[in-house]
């Protein structure tokens, strides 16, 4: 079944079933609720919750809604759809999980290449979430695979890149960290070996995001206000190898595949990215030695060579300004010393 017959046979459904709830802290600025939603949910647009609301489906406070009212301090709004939630239970799993700082509101994972960051359509288990509900149950015995608190996933990031996440464990986490990532004050810094010679040193990309036209896996960048969300990666160079270069992009607003699609845009595809272009030789030489030498740095870095190297954020509780840095990564220390020594021995 297509995504289009999905949609009329869920249209057709009278029963509606509870998908997402929203408490609204005391902090909150009063804003559209439409533009609220659009920012808060994965996949979201503007005239889907525009037409939701029209269906009487987003309640605030118990009841019907319209797409300018402002949401409030205290409010509470909750979204029904046709279809029923699948796939939230979560399986506990003895997964090893590299955790760099844990309080009661908050934990720090520096995730590996290769992990799934929660389990959807194709991927049920061995995700990072199901080690962290192992790990909460290690922890805390009366947790039992019915009382697993919700997890507070207020940020992804890419299967095959590396490096640090925040995961919120209470409502007040969640709250507190889903608006400063709105607020864009979240720090958010990584690095990444990217194809060509970079040319200014430093600079800023702003381009729309959004899901490809044709290819529907794929992201691609698009003019503003013409598809997409609004998006914008700011970046620097570290260092140069002539063919490559490695640069650290600060995140601005994060959108899905982001670093990747707008460093593509501007024609530097990030090094053995296979969905943007960058698992093939980009530039370089013709020489059979030169092709060897990639192929090697592919086996090295079997993956798009991008790690979320920092990020800092104001403590849900405290209200103090936390950072955490994490090291790069095995495969892209070697893959970047490698390209250290060939550009060395190249300059002789």
């Amino acid at each position: 079944m297509d995504t289009e017959e999905l949609e009329e046979q869920q249209e057709a459904s009278e029963e509606l079933y509870e998908q997402h709830v929203f408490r609204i802290d005391g902090g909150q600025e009063l804003m559209r609720i439409d533009k609220f939603l659009v920012s808060r949910i994965e996949y979201a647009t503007r005239n889907k919750v525009q037409k939701a609301i029209e269906a009487g489906r987003i309640l605030v406070n118990g009841r019907p809604t319209q797409s300018n009212y402002k949401i409030r301090p205290a409010d509470e709004i909750v979204i029904y759809s046709h279809y029923e939630k699948k796939g939230e239970h979560i399986v506990p799993q003895q997964i090893p999980l590299n955790i760099q700082f844990e309080d009661r509101d908050i934990m720090i994972i520096n995730k590996p290449a290769g992990m799934v960051v929660h389990p959807g359509s194709g991927n049920p288990e061995g995700t990072l979430i199901n080690g962290v509900a192992w790990y909460l149950q290690q922890t805390d015995k009366s947790i039992s695979e019915e009382t697993l608190p919700r997890f507070g996933l207020v940020h992804r990031i890419d299967k095959n890149t590396t490096g640090l996440m925040v995961l919120a464990k209470t409502d007040r986490a969640v709250t507190s960290l889903a608006k400063q990532f709105f607020d864009h004050t979240i720090f958010r810094r990584y690095i990444a070996l990217v194809w060509g010679d970079v040319e200014a040193d430093e600079g800023t990309i702003i381009a729309h995001v959004g899901r490809h036209r044709r290819f529907r896996k794929l992201y691609d960048a698009y003019p503003e206000g013409e598809h997409g969300k609004d998006a914008i990666t700011h970046y620097k160079v570290l260092e140069r190898f002539g063919y490559v270069t490695l640069v650290e992009c600060r995140l601005e607003t994060g959108r899905t595949h982001q670093i990747r699609v707008h460093m593509q845009h501007i024609g530097h595809s990030l090094f053995n990215d296979d969905f943007y272009g960058g698992d093939r030789i980009v530039k370089g030489t013709v020489y059979a030695k030169y092709k060897q030498f990639v192929d090697n740095c592919f086996e090295i870095c079997p993956r798009h060579a991008l790690h979320a190297r920092n990020i800092g954020f104001q403590h849900p509780t405290t209200g103090e300004q936390v950072f955490f840095e994490a090291p790069l990564p095995d495969d892209m220390d070697q893959l970047i010393e490698k390209w250290r020594r060939y550009t060395a021995a190249n300059r002789k």
